[in-house]
């Protein structure tokens, strides 16, 4: 399967740029060297056949066919070392600290915007900035609980962050499903490498939840909050609310009382104590909100602002996760504690300022473009790749509003050893693994490796055509 592997002059995760493997990958690359083709091929369906009957799916939006479809996925494992994963943890530990210092700074005395740090227009400009929550303390001063951050390697193998996903950030039902996947496939693997667990993500978020109860003389109600199963993720909804133990409601399940939360059920109504929400903001109370969210609940917000009921991730996280706010993180960690960043960004241009949205539409063809509020690849242009109409259409769409696009350099993101039947060829990957801050920071070992399936492409999100593999993050 690996006879006649290639690099292609990027960075490989596998093979060094002299041909060498990795020693990381040595052991790992023997016992998939020693299975027959027929071997590889029945632990291949193995994995496929569970898939299948689980019902790992995700939806497409806009799709005039079926819109669900199973989650792709590729059985190569990527692995990381364990002083890789050091580097990594550290990173995002603090990326998630100086994040929700400054949540918590421009919700009240925006010390940063009056230091000259981070321009008052752009906090304020930001469409999650939620002004009617300025002077709001969150539950245990936490607003960014649950955070997925995404990750690349360069063309030097030097991981840099892309962007911080701190809304509602998905995938954690993938990555679990992925490793169930292959201890089914390959039973043997995990203790031959010494591969650390991820089984106890559904434990740590749920822990957090509890963290941040207002009940203190009783055992916290937690519940999962979904918009329903015309969600892309409602598949990961009803994942996580199973590995928690706890209800998954739609709006219409619950019932605020006199600012309390209650859940209806067979029984009666039960006080509801923390909400595990994986709806946007806007669709969250149509009393304060948009009017007409039907996926909301009522008086919610007077609830919460009442300290009865805590919200995972907090009202205004969404500032956070901007894409123009990435620009500025490198700042806010200088800001806030003091430090230079372990993890370094992708280099960024804003359109918002004049030096840079001249070279912006003189460069869109060399460019990536990103809408600031979008996510899984949509509202983005990949400039070498797009054709002229697209371009004058972005071009005109940064004229427009130019406070809602970056553009970044095309990154040649490393790549990984992926089945293409019948050999294994590279293709390009990234990783998004998952943090929690509750009563402490988690970073899980592991996260979920996407991958662009289609040869050369650079886009790996699912709703793009991508699929994932397991991430092995190794013992010390």
């Amino acid at each position: 399967m690996f006879q006649g592997y290639q690099t292609h002059g990027f960075y490989d995760e596998m093979v060094s740029p002299e041909g060498d493997v990795r020693s990381h990958y040595a052991p790992l690359l023997k016992r998939f060297e020693s299975f027959s083709q027929k071997d590889f091929e029945n632990r291949r369906r193995t994995t496929e056949l569970f898939f299948l009957r689980q019902g790992v799916t995700f939806n497409v939006y806009g799709e005039e066919e079926g819109a669900e479809r199973i989650f792709p996925f590729d059985p190569m494992p990527r692995v990381i070392p364990a002083e890789e994963w050091e580097l990594l943890e550290s990173g995002l530990t603090q990326r998630i600290i100086a994040l929700n210092l400054f949540l918590h700074d421009i919700y009240h005395e925006q010390k940063i915007v009056k230091d000259g740090v981070i321009p008052r227009p752009i906090v304020e400009g930001s469409r999650d900035f939620r002004k009617e929550f300025q002077g709001f303390h969150v539950p245990q001063d936490i607003y960014m609980h649950i955070c997925g951050t995404d990750l690349i390697r360069d063309d030097q193998g030097d991981y840099l962050v892309l962007e911080d996903n701190g809304r509602s950030p998905s995938g954690a039902s993938y990555m679990l499903e992925n490793r169930n996947a292959m201890k089914r496939a390959f039973p043997r693997l995990f203790e031959v490498m010494g591969v650390r667990p991820v089984d106890s993500y559904p434990t740590d978020l749920l822990e957090m939840l509890k963290h941040l109860s207002p009940a203190t003389e009783s055992e916290a109600v937690c519940v999962l909050l979904t918009p329903g199963c015309y969600n892309s993720a409602y598949f990961e909804h009803c994942f996580l609310a199973r590995e928690m133990g706890i209800e998954i409601v739609e709006g219409r399940d619950l019932v605020v009382k006199d600012d309390f939360v209650f859940m209806r059920t067979t029984k009666g109504l039960v006080k509801v104590d923390v909400i595990y929400r994986r709806i946007d903001d806007d669709f969250l109370d149509p009393v304060v909100f948009r009017p007409d969210s039907m996926l909301g609940v009522p008086g919610l917000m007077s609830a919460y602002r009442a300290g009865n009921v805590a919200l995972a991730n907090a009202v205004g996280t969404g500032v956070a996760d901007d894409k123009v706010m990435y620009y500025y993180v490198p700042a806010i960690i200088q800001y806030y504690l003091d430090q230079e960043p372990i993890l370094k960004n992708v280099p960024t241009y804003l359109a918002s300022e004049e030096k840079d949205y001249q070279y912006i539409l003189e460069n869109l063809n060399k460019l990536v473009v990103k809408a600031a509020n979008e996510s899984g690849g949509y509202g983005m242009l990949m400039g070498p790749k797009a054709s002229q109409k697209d371009l004058q259409e972005f071009r005109e769409r940064i004229k427009a509003n130019p406070r809602n696009y970056i553009a970044q350099p095309v990154i040649s993101l490393s790549t990984h050893p992926t089945f293409c039947d019948p050999e294994m060829e590279g293709r390009h990957i990234d990783l998004r693994p998952y943090i929690i801050y509750g009563e402490d920071v988690k970073v899980l070992p592991g996260g979920l490796t996407r991958v662009a399936l289609t040869k050369g492409s650079l886009v790996v999100n699912s709703s793009q055509g991508g699929g994932s593999k397991d991430t092995w993050v190794l013992h010390p």
